[in-house]
């Protein structure tokens, strides 16, 4: 049955992926191309990822340089950046798009923490969840006789271990996340 151990295990790591591309998303005060990667561009009447119809680069710590491979892109890919919620402002000289990434206000750090502090929460519910979800797994598997209480316990234990482990490995990316948005 540790087959249950192992599906809440696999699932408690997708949390942890899931909070860290949410985290990749918020813009700090320092350039990062990962801010990006939710902008999509209309490339032929598709709704593509702007890293697959342009080099994002980071020259310098507050500078974003991107590099459409089709120049006919500029324009859409200014209007993708300038549309998103990451009120940056784009400059095209023709070739390229230049970002540069102001500081943060103190009033916009605090609002970005907060915003990290309630993406922790929420991947700590789901890391709770998936241990409730794998735990009524375990219950059904020991009314029904295929496992013994000795064993639907030792893998409760085990369950609870991961789940403290998840939990604190969220503390973790949340603290580093918040050093950076604080840093100036």
């Amino acid at each position: 049955m540790s087959n249950v151990k192992t599906q809440a295990e696999e699932r408690m790591k997708k949390s942890i992926k899931a909070l860290q591309e949410e985290f990749n998303g918020l813009r700090t005060g320092r350039a990062s191309a990962a801010i990006f990667d939710k902008i999509r561009v209309d490339y032929y009447g598709q709704k593509s990822p702007l890293s697959q119809v342009a080099t994002i680069s980071v020259p310098e710590a507050r500078l974003i340089v991107i590099q459409p491979w089709d120049k006919s892109l500029l324009g859409e890919i200014e209007k993708a950046i300038q549309m998103s919620e990451l009120s940056l402002n784009p400059s095209n000289d023709g070739k390229i798009i230049r970002i540069s990434v102001p500081p943060l206000t103190e009033e916009r750090r605090k609002e970005l923490v907060k915003a990290s502090k309630n993406m922790a929460e929420q991947s700590r519910v789901a890391v709770r969840n998936i241990r409730r979800d794998a735990n009524d797994e375990l219950k059904k598997a020991l009314k029904s006789g295929d496992m013994s209480e000795d064993e639907e316990k030792k893998t409760g234990e085990e369950i609870q271990k991961l789940t403290d482990k998840y939990i604190a490995e969220i503390g973790k990316e949340l603290e580093a996340k918040e050093k950076e948005i604080m840093e100036v």
